[in-house]
């Protein structure tokens, strides 16, 4: 099964192709370059340490509550 996690940028490089998330309380780096749009402070789906897809704040939420339900994450 494949799965993407909503993580919060906190960091962008000044290349623009990698960045810092927070996870689940965890900071990670990974690599921007699917979102370009991303800026400190955006939701965004991390797959495999890659920022996939950027999504509100609302969605984000949701999905990491869904996530935590079905006990996928904590």
């Amino acid at each position: 099964m494949c799965l993407a996690i909503p993580a919060q940028v906190e960091q962008v490089q000044a290349d623009g192709r990698t960045g810092v998330v927070a996870l689940n309380g965890n900071r990670t780096e990974v690599v921007l370059s699917l979102v370009p749009e991303a800026v400190v402070g955006s939701w965004v789906l991390i797959h495999a340490g890659h920022a996939i897809a950027v999504l509100d704040e609302q969605e984000a939420k949701e999905t990491y509550e869904l996530l935590r339900q079905a006990e996928i994450v904590e």
